[in-house]
């Protein structure tokens, strides 16, 4: 590896570390390859991260701030996964990836052809994990904390985002901004909105997979418009 390649990975550990430790001291960030996203790395919580139960005062922060962007969920792989499969989803095309979390989708979507990628999140420290591992990744990416923040594209990504029955008020404001939308989740059967269909179907579980449940390891993609 060349110095300034280890220079960039050292500094995006560095800073992903720090946003971890501020809610998990215990924890250290490890950079690893994602299976079936053959050329994609990300800067995620360590796989033997203790699962047993945590200080009070570090679940304290957990439930205040917890770094869901310090792993790779389910719905993210499974949908970066199938974006390898069907670069033709995002080849030229200018790309949202809406709640970006670790920023895997949007980079899946930049290493296979994207116009362009802005990632979405109201969490700062997502930002700031989506930036490092876009860095990790040698892709460029803009980030965004509000679809306020956030202008006209051709495809948006989301995956993980419709677990939360309340965000599902989401997907009018973002038909206004887009005229394809995809979402990956392994929590929900069907998306109660008109014109979204079942396009696929995987088996991906998170990364690190901290005792996840079997039963969240199917994760569903819904399409509105043209993919």
């Amino acid at each position: 590896m060349k110095t300034e390649s280890i220079r960039l990975v050292e500094h995006a550990v560095r800073s992903l570390t720090a946003a971890l430790n501020v809610t998990l001291p215990m924890g250290r960030i490890v950079v690893q390859r994602l299976p079936g996203c053959p050329d994609l790395v990300l800067g995620l919580i360590n796989a033997d991260f203790p699962t047993g139960a945590l200080p009070p005062e570090v679940m304290h922060d957990v439930i205040r701030a917890p770094a869901y962007w310090s792993l790779c969920w389910g719905s993210g792989l499974g949908l970066s996964q199938l974006l390898y499969r069907n670069p033709q989803w995002v080849r030229g095309r200018r790309v949202l990836d809406f709640g970006a979390g670790s920023g895997v989708v949007g980079i899946a979507a930049m290493r296979n052809g994207a116009a362009s990628v802005t990632a979405c999140d109201n969490d700062a420290d997502a930002r700031t994990a989506t930036l490092a591992n876009a860095a990790l990744n040698g892709v460029d990416i803009e980030v965004c904390a509000d679809l306020a923040d956030a202008r006209r594209f051709d495809l948006v990504l989301m995956a993980d985002v419709l677990y939360d029955r309340s965000n599902l008020p989401l997907l009018d404001a973002l038909q206004r901004i887009a005229p394809t939308i995809v979402v990956a989740d392994s929590r929900i059967a069907g998306i109660p909105a008109a014109g979204f269909r079942l396009v696929a179907q995987v088996e991906a579980l998170t990364i690190p997979n901290l005792n996840e449940f079997d039963e969240f390891r199917t994760v569903r993609v819904f399409a509105y418009g043209s993919v």
